[in-house]
């Protein structure tokens, strides 16, 4: 064309199909440029793991939750991870408490996603913040 433009195709499943006269290069230039904008908006949610023992001590208990809060205001989902080794898998009883106990805890910051299980010799839950 004497104009330099381009015949689109727009919708090519509508009846009868919706075609346009622009300028093809920039059109895709300005979709690239859309597309990248959204990509840069969007946040990925991590998914942090914290990992205990059952018969963790308090302080260690603490520092922990501390992180966790960190965690959830950044808005990333927390992976709990409870190791049992040796005769601990008898007394899977105490990591269930603990991570009740957890639960509890971060209740008004954040929901259930998983809640726990055991896989192998570990017990796993997740959380994930509250919107």
């Amino acid at each position: 064309m004497e104009a330099g433009l381009d015949l689109v195709e727009i919708q090519p499943n509508a009846q009868p199909p919706v075609c346009k006269i622009l300028d093809y290069g920039r059109y895709k230039y300005q979709a690239q440029k859309k597309a990248a904008e959204a990509r840069k908006k969007q946040k990925t949610v991590e998914i942090k793991e914290i990992k205990m023992r059952p018969n963790i001590d308090t302080h260690d208990y603490e520092v922990k939750m501390r992180n966790m809060q960190r965690f959830f205001s950044d808005g990333d989902k927390v992976k709990v991870t409870l190791r049992f080794r040796g005769r601990e898998m008898a007394h899977q009883d105490l990591g269930v408490k603990l991570l009740n106990k957890v639960r509890e805890e971060t209740s008004e910051v954040a929901k259930v996603e998983s809640a726990p299980k055991l896989e192998g010799r570990q017990m796993v839950m997740v959380l994930a913040p509250l919107k």
